[in-house]
């Protein structure tokens, strides 16, 4: 026969994005349609492991949907890297009862939930959620589409001011080891160059020659979008100690004040791109991928991830899922090539 589901965990691990909110709801609401108790387990993985849990009804996850953030806080866990942490993790499964665990987060958060799973009898279904939409196995993660609006809409703003005083703008936005968003922020921005951590740049080539180009077109302001953490092809990791109080941003700053002449500003958005209420399509997505986390769990699955490809949803295991890498998306870097010349 096979096990009747009773009770669930649900939790939100790692960095925040915008739309957790609505994934939490849609657990929440799936599951008590199905007669299933959901308890919220707050702070990651650090929750389950002291207990930090509560019962969660519809009533609790009313008008979250449109909240940024998430309600269950969100946090990293050292201790659950370790096997006692996750032998004091299952003990909070035992003694609540609970069938199985949906995970709300990247790729750390699946990996340690697929660690947790292989040791003891705990379902985990994980849904991505990360504004870098760097899971390799799913084409869309969930706050990746409100980040990106956030930024345009901060970069159009200070477009206005730059070009009053024909200045360039050197934009840091976030992407520490995936350049997805800067590639796609660049693009409906109409930024003059786009330097991503994937491919090391070189400052003459895909720099300053993109500007001079520019000014040779008639433009006076010229708009650089750079991931945090973007790399130079000449000196590697661009880290604190070696470029001063800036990262990236401020590194390039001073190379185009430096080589060019010019007096560039720059704006790191920072984590004002993980906040924000979350758009239409990350609500519908969030909750959809939260419907179908619920039905896993009353099939039967277990180690899955709930991912979109070639625009469907659907679940996967969550051991071949860690292993495909996160690649830029290649029409966008063509379509940037075409607009720009190339992309570093």
């Amino acid at each position: 026969m096979e096990k009747k589901i009773r009770r669930i965990g649900v939790l939100t691990s790692g960095g925040d994005s915008p739309g957790m909110n609505a994934a939490i709801r849609a657990v929440v609401r799936t599951a008590e349609a199905e007669g299933i108790e959901v308890i919220g387990i707050r702070r990651g993985w650090n929750g389950l492991i002291n207990g930090d849990v509560f019962r969660m009804k519809g009533s609790d996850v009313a008008h979250i949907i449109n909240r940024g953030g998430t309600i269950l806080f969100t946090a990293r866990s050292d201790a659950f890297r370790t096997k006692e942490g996750r032998a004091k993790a299952y003990s909070t499964c035992k003694l609540l009862g609970l069938d199985g665990i949906v995970m709300i987060g990247g790729d750390g958060t699946f990996a340690g939930g697929l660690a947790f799973s292989s040791e003891y009898p705990v379902s985990v279904i994980g849904i991505p959620a990360t504004i870098d939409n760097d899971i390799g196995c799913s084409h869309y993660c969930i706050g990746y589409d409100t980040a990106a609006n956030t930024a345009i809409e901060a970069i159009d703003k200070i477009r206005d001011t730059m070009q009053s005083h024909e200045r360039c703008s050197v934009i840091e936005v976030m992407g520490h080891r995936a350049g997805n968003l800067a590639l796609y922020v660049g693009i409906a921005t109409g930024a003059t160059a786009v330097l991503v951590p994937e491919e090391p740049w070189d400052f003459e080539n895909d720099v300053a020659e993109k500007i001079r180009s520019a000014r040779l077109a008639g433009r006076t302001h010229f708009m650089i979008v750079v991931a945090e953490g973007a790399k130079r092809k000449d000196d590697g990791s661009l880290d604190n100690e070696s470029v001063g109080n800036g990262g990236a941003g401020y590194q390039l700053a001073g190379l185009i004040h430096e080589h060019l002449g010019l007096d560039p500003r720059v704006t790191v958005l920072g984590h004002l791109q993980r906040g924000g209420s979350p758009s239409a399509r990350d609500r519908v997505t969030a909750t959809r991928m939260g419907f179908l986390a619920v039905e896993a769990i009353l099939n039967g699955k277990n180690n899955r991830i709930i991912v979109r490809q070639n625009g469907t949803l659907i679940d996967i295991d969550i051991t071949e899922g860690l292993k495909e890498k996160n690649y830029l998306s290649e029409d966008e870097k063509k379509v940037l090539a075409a607009m720009t010349g190339s992309i570093r």
